[in-house]
């Protein structure tokens, strides 16, 4: 890299980056609650109506950009969706950890009971990594052509602690095509205009007590499917020392039961579960963000690296991963494809297992 660049690019990173969170810098989750319910979306600034990017809605109840209507809306639009399109299977719901997921997923039920929409959600309100939601899907669907299965995962991904994200994931289990989140962008929108006059809704528990609303437990179903998509056996007998840090993350729930099942030696390095994030390091432009490819927000389970042979994060909703090995610290993208590569050639030399798990 040339000089110049060099100091260009450590010009912009903050001197905060790589350090533990400052407390001034953590989010109230009480405040973040209270502007979901109580603030309303100017209809005139762009920023604060429904904008879908990949797969789905991102913004912060500070800024009017994630709030109460919008997902009454959104909900709103992908019923009238699934009502279009011929999707009348249960639809599987999940959400991260992030402060504005459990308001936005209690919004959401809202909604789907009222316009009779089957759901299902993991049991004692409990998060759900996006991995899950989509294995769900698929083997719901497996072998059928009707009433299928859908989704909606509620998070930000690894943005930060303020924000809120709502996906929708159609009958192939992955991300909606930007066909189908234009339709159900403009269709929410369309709803927002109108003040959200066309919005089914019946109260919470209302929702929970009808026959629409089921709760169910994800977590060892998908569990038990890991062993017909990843070899725990060679894991167990290379007697590997692993580290994991969910980041605070919905893959936090599973990890134990990954353990005990399968015997793995996995130590789990970070268990708390805070809607604040407040153990993260702060990432290179002064945020915390929980961004496993990042070495400042990592820096932690880097710091780490030396007492496990392989270590790994995982994002809030995981579908990100980031590695550390001793040798190398955090892996980057390209010995992470390197890695990739070779995990498909070794698999393409093996028998065709039964697939469905998705990736954690």
């Amino acid at each position: 890299m040339p000089g110049a660049l060099k100091t260009q690019v450590a010009a912009n990173i903050s001197p905060l980056a790589g350090k533990p969170a400052p407390p001034e810098m953590l989010i109230d989750p009480a405040r973040i609650e209270r502007e979901y319910f109580e603030r309303r979306p100017d209809l005139g600034e762009p920023d604060q109506m429904v904008r879908f990017g990949t797969s789905g809605h991102r913004g912060t109840s500070l800024r009017g950009s994630f709030n109460e209507a919008h997902i009454l809306a959104i909900t709103q639009a992908i019923c009238d969706y699934r009502a279009a399109h011929g999707t009348n299977g249960p639809l599987y719901m999940g959400k991260d950890t992030h402060a504005l997921s459990a308001p936005a997923q209690r919004t959401a039920l809202e909604v789907l009971a009222a316009n009779r929409v089957e759901s299902i959600i993991q049991r004692n309100d409990a998060v759900t990594p996006t991995p899950v939601i989509s294995r769900a899907i698929l083997v719901y669907n497996r072998a059928r052509k009707n009433h299928c299965a859908d989704g909606i995962v509620i998070t930000p991904s690894h943005n930060p602690p303020q924000d809120g994200g709502f996906k929708y994931n159609p009958a192939n289990g992955g991300p909606a095509d930007t066909h189908t989140t234009k339709w159900i962008e403009d269709r929410a929108n369309e709803l927002l205009r109108s003040g959200n006059a066309g919005v089914k809704r019946m109260p919470f528990a209302s929702a929970l007590r009808t026959g629409a609303t089921h709760q169910q437990d994800f977590v060892l179903p998908y569990v038990e499917d890991l062993r017909n998509v990843v070899d725990v056996d060679a894991i167990r007998t290379s007697g590997l020392k692993l580290g994991v840090d969910p980041l605070g993350g919905a893959a936090r729930p599973y990890w134990e039961p990954i353990n005990s099942i399968y015997k793995l030696d996995i130590h789990v390095v970070n268990p708390v579960i805070d809607p604040t994030f407040s153990f993260m390091t702060v990432d290179h432009d002064g945020q915390i963000r929980m961004d496993c490819s990042s070495p400042f927000a990592m820096a932690r389970l880097v710091g780490l690296k030396h007492q496990y042979q392989v270590a790994f994060a995982n994002d809030p909703d995981s579908d990100r991963h980031g590695i550390v090995t001793p040798s190398a610290g955090l892996l980057n993208r390209k010995d992470r494809g390197q890695q990739q590569h070779h995990r498909q050639s070794r698999a393409k030399a093996r028998p065709p297992a039964h697939r469905g798990a998705g990736r954690i």
